[in-house]
């Protein structure tokens, strides 16, 4: 009954890197441009016995920025999903341990979003199918 909207489907996956990569942006610009919430963000992960803190958050933080950035636009899309699907399984073993589901469900929701990126890719309308296109075209 639906099926007239499978011309559509690959405008979907638009939607999707929309809000996650302005998510990963708009959760991580406060550590970005500010160095005491870099620095409250490295407490948080020493209490948890992450070795060298702050390196830790500043890996974390700017991968999840930078990362964003490129879903936002749909350039190196698997590149950027495998290193969130890395940064998320961590995030939930280091914070997210005990937790309640809904304490859990942004992680989750990150994780599942990476997946996704991981196995589809940007989609057609990105840098990546503009760059993919280049490569096929003699």
């Amino acid at each position: 009954m639906l099926t007239f909207l499978e011309k559509y489907k690959e405008y979907g996956v638009i939607f999707i890197r929309l809000i996650i990569g302005f998510h990963l942006i708009y959760g991580t610009q406060d550590n970005v441009f500010s160095y005491a919430r870099m620095e409250e963000f490295a407490g948080f992960l020493a209490a948890r016995g992450v070795p060298f803190p702050l390196f830790s958050a500043f890996l974390s933080v700017y991968a999840q920025f930078i990362c964003g950035i490129l879903f936002l636009v749909g350039f190196a899309t698997r590149y950027a999903a495998l290193v969130m699907v890395i940064n998320f399984i961590a995030a939930l073993i280091i914070a997210h341990i005990g937790d309640a589901y809904p304490n859990l469900f942004p992680a989750l929701m990150m994780l599942a979003a990476a997946c996704f990126f991981l196995l589809h890719g940007a989609g057609r309308f990105s840098v990546d199918s503009v760059l993919e296109q280049r490569e096929v075209a003699p």
